[in-house]
Formats: C-alpha cells, sequence, structure tokens
C-alpha cells in the first residue's frame, strides 16, 4: 500500500534482460534500512526489492524483477539506463497519508497528449485506455507514474490534469513530453463501486 507521495527520485542504471528482467536503480534512500523482499513502487508499480547496496562512491541502488506480464501491463519494458523513476517506500502504520490510497497495481497505459505552462504549474493532457475511462472522474484522484493527482477535467478519450511546481521538480513529470507513455492506476474505490453496479445490473 502506498499515498502516490514521491519521496525519491530514482534512476536506472542497469537493465538485464534474462528470465524476467532486472532492473537496477539508484535512489538516494538509506539502502541499508530497506529489507530484502521490501515493497517499493517504481513509476506507480509495486515491485519487491530482490537485493540493494552501496558503491564505493556512496551511490545506493536497490534490484528489482520484473516478469513478463507486468512489461507488458506497464511502461517499464520501455526503461532504459539513465530513465528517471519515481519512488516510493511502501506505507507504515502512523504514516501521513498526503496522497490517497495506492495499490501500486497499474490498471494501464495513458498516452501523453499535450503539456503547457499555466502560471507557475504545468497542464498535463492524457488518452485513457478505452477499458479505464469509466473509473476517470473530474475531481476524482488518479495515479500516474505513481504520483497521486486530481483530474482537471475529463472529455471523451481525454483527461487533464495540474501539476504544481514542487511536484513537477521533483518527479519524472519535467522529462514528459507529447507522445510518452506512463503508468496509470485508477482509483480503487471507483473500481470497487464499478463492480458492485455490474453486480446489480446482473443481479
Amino acid at each position: 500500500m502506498f499515498t502516490g507521495i514521491v519521496t525519491d527520485l530514482g534512476r536506472v542504471r542497469a537493465v538485464e534482460r534474462r528470465g524476467d528482467t532486472r532492473f537496477t536503480i539508484a535512489t538516494g534512500y538509506e539502502v541499508e534500512a530497506i529489507a530484502i523482499g521490501a515493497s517499493i513502487s517504481c513509476n506507480g508499480c509495486c515491485l519487491t526489492v530482490t537485493e540493494a547496496g552501496r558503491d564505493t562512491d556512496g551511490t545506493g541502488w536497490f534490484a528489482v524483477d520484473a516478469s513478463a506480464e507486468t512489461l507488458s501491463k506497464t511502461v517499464l519494458d520501455d526503461w532504459a539506463e539513465g530513465t528517471p523513476v519515481n519512488l516510493e517506500r511502501a506505507l507504515r502504520l502512523g504514516d501521513e497519508l498526503g496522497g490517497h490510497f495506492v495499490l501500486g497495481h497499474v490498471d494501464g497505459v495513458a498516452e501523453v497528449l499535450d503539456r503547457a505552462e499555466e502560471g507557475d504549474s504545468w497542464r498535463f493532457g492524457f488518452r485513457a485506455p478505452a477499458p479505464l475511462r469509466r473509473f476517470i472522474a473530474s475531481k476524482g484522484s488518479i495515479v500516474l507514474d505513481g504520483v497521486s493527482l486530481t483530474v482537471n477535467e475529463v472529455a471523451g478519450d481525454r483527461f487533464g490534469v495540474n501539476i504544481i511546481p514542487h511536484t513537477f521538480k521533483v518527479t519524472a513529470f519535467h522529462d514528459r513530453r507529447p507522445g510518452d507513455r506512463v503508468n496509470l492506476e485508477v482509483d480503487a474505490l471507483a473500481r470497487y463501486v464499478a463492480r458492485l453496479l455490474d453486480r446489480e445490473e446482473d443481479a
């Protein structure tokens, strides 16, 4: 469980293609405190730490494995050496819930349509995958690349969000351009409400 509040901007330092794909990610986290088997949200995808360490120059890093299923449902297959990654440690009992409850289970991939400065902030437009559009509502919550955001408007297959200066600076959104793809997780509450309504219609 996560909150959608990014606490570190990591960077992919190595990609190893084998049975599964192993990503090694440089981080500013205190890696000595990361337990093997711990969950970390990487661009909104909950991944399990399989190894962690620190280089002689002091740079911390951790490694995670991604299955073919994960690669097919997320943007992780686009990652290469140098790719910036939004990171969040798993929520602990007593932590402040600054965003909303985020599962780290990516529902699909959205496409960046446009970005424009708006005052000191940035307005981004996205195209949502057809199966997920009914879960996206104006003023509702959404997770894009692990960042908890509020939907500004919805029109057909398009929705927009506003990125404040702080979020733009400390996340990978400053690198996002039209045509890029981002991981999307819909609000869990919206998903469960839709499921209940489907059951009522089937009854």
